[in-house]
């Protein structure tokens, strides 16, 4: 550091202040210190700094699973996120299983990592709270949570309710929900679910409400929906899924069954995940805003580890948008962008 300096003509207090990326540095004072840096091949010392600091450079991401195409979508962006801050990302795979989570949220790697961004699916709030004591900590996902610890979130009912209601714009009138909460009384699937229903009782069409519960929002979730689905009667004409998984599962049935989408019947997903924009049709679905989650929840969690952020925590709410596609009859993926 202290040749880096000498060479850009900068006291060592402005090349740290580079290589940890704070703000407030000129661009010109900042080009001057990469340039030097990369003249004379600079690497950080992080034992030094770990020493120095008392913190080890290192973030934890724990969610479900990496299984999930959108938390592994998720995964990437966080990396990003906190390498662009100059820390590095341990992720951990939690499985939605209490005890995994406890343990992780409890510190297991507390003398590892600095902090942990934290997608619970199990631990109690009053757990979750009293861990964030201990191991600085952000949350995600729309489940109950402790409202003493910074949380990131997007708003599942709107998102759900700008969904059913760009099916009844269609003229759709007989819209199923896919997904709904069977075994979590507080969550995503409780929140989307009234999104759902909302829209249905705006529209006057409460009653007609269709509604296939599933304990896993995956491929074979939805194909086996569909599969219920035809076998009860009359064929709903469109589905609200609540995951793309589920939604390009329940294509795949459609169409085993003869029956054409967005012909016969319309689908929406959700989480906007890579596989939507190449599915077979394209899928219309609600697309999160994965990299603003990421970015807000690495400033929050570095912005505590730092001491930058008032002492009362923050909930974040993240935007999303209704991405339509060829599934509601959206235009083709030749006059579109990829992912658009």
């Amino acid at each position: 550091m202290v040749d880096v300096a000498r060479l850009a003509g900068v006291s060592q207090k402005t090349v740290s202040n580079v290589v940890n990326d704070y703000e407030h540095v000129s661009p010109e004072l900042r080009a001057r210190v990469r340039r030097a840096i990369e003249e004379l091949g600079y690497v950080p010392n992080t034992t030094a700094r770990t020493l120095r600091t008392g913190r080890t450079g290192v973030i934890a991401l724990a969610v479900p699973n990496l299984s999930s195409p959108y938390f592994a979508e998720l995964a990437r962006y966080v990396t990003e996120a906190a390498e662009k801050r100059g820390f590095t990302i341990l992720i951990d795979q939690t499985d939605g299983l209490e005890q995994r989570e406890r343990m992780i949220a409890g510190g297991l790697r507390q003398r590892v990592i600095d902090g942990l961004i934290f997608s619970p699916l199990s631990m109690p709030p009053a757990d979750l709270a009293a861990a964030a004591g201990s191991t600085p900590m952000v949350l995600l996902g729309e489940r109950e949570l402790p409202s003493s610890v910074d949380h990131v979130i997007i708003d599942n009912v709107r998102a759900a309710r700008e969904a059913t209601e760009h099916l009844l714009e269609l003229g759709r009138r007989r819209i199923a929900a896919l997904g709904g909460p069977v075994d979590r009384p507080t969550g995503t699937g409780t929140l989307r679910m009234a999104g759902y229903r909302a829209a249905l009782a705006d529209a006057g069409l409460a009653d007609h409400a269709v509604v296939v519960p599933t304990t896993r929002l995956l491929r074979q979730s939805g194909a086996e929906a569909v599969r219920h689905l035809v076998d009860a009667g009359p064929l709903p004409d469109a589905l609200f899924c609540f995951s793309d998984l589920m939604a390009i599962g329940a294509m795949h049935a459609l169409r085993l069954r003869g029956i054409r989408v967005p012909d016969d019947v319309a689908v929406v997903g959700f989480d906007d995940i890579e596989e939507a924009s190449y599915s077979n049709p394209t899928l219309t679905t609600v697309r999160p805003a994965k990299d603003d989650i990421a970015d807000l929840a690495v400033d929050l969690l570095v912005g505590r580890l730092e001491g930058l952020r008032p002492a009362e925590p923050a909930q974040l709410v993240v935007d999303h948008q209704l991405i339509r596609r060829e599934s509601t009859g959206g235009p083709p993926p030749s006059l579109q962008a990829a992912g658009q």
